[in-house]
């Protein structure tokens, strides 16, 4: 199983920083789409985690931020859903975040998770989902979104209440 983590944590972290092209049919069908997005893959318990995306709708209609965060040991958490500022709807670039701030436990060193997003419009179709692994490490290796790509722009926080496999030390 942990194998199969690293192998699918591997896999995910390259396509994470690589742009996304839109492609033709896509756009001719008005789903929303995650056009590019960044991540770090570490973070130190304790810190606020940006997750960087740049989105786009043909129509203008982009309306919820669905953020999904999934633990080996624990499952997946409820769903965590932002809504997108009317200004945003046709297009965005800034950062969801979670506050890691009550982690700041030695039990949540070398904890991973797995945060899924996607955008949903107002007809109800979702965007393709963008993956991001997270490791909390003593010492991250320091990563910063690609200079100019993405605003710095506050969407929202990431809801989510995690807790260490055995059930103890939570964090918002």
């Amino acid at each position: 199983m942990v194998i199969l983590m690293v192998m699918f944590i591997m896999a995910a972290g390259g396509a994470i920083l690589e742009p996304r092209i839109i492609p033709a049919a896509a756009e001719e069908k008005g789903i929303p789409m995650i056009v590019q997005s960044f991540a770090p893959k570490e973070i130190t318990p304790g810190d606020v985690w940006k997750v960087y995306l740049k989105a786009s709708d043909p129509d203008g209609k982009m309306k919820y931020i669905f953020a999904t965060v999934s633990q080996p040991g624990v499952g997946s958490y409820p769903v965590s859903i932002t809504r997108i500022k009317d200004e945003n709807q046709k297009e965005l670039s800034g950062y969801i975040y979670l506050n890691t701030a009550p982690a700041r436990s030695a039990r949540f060193f070398n904890l991973t998770l797995i945060l899924t997003v996607n955008i949903k419009d107002e007809k109800g179709q979702f965007s393709r989902p963008a993956v991001f692994p997270l490791s909390f490490m003593a010492k991250p290796s320091p990563e910063a979104p690609p200079e100019g790509v993405f605003n710095e722009q506050d969407l929202g926080p990431i809801m989510v209440t995690l807790r260490t496999v055995g059930g103890g030390g939570r964090l918002r």
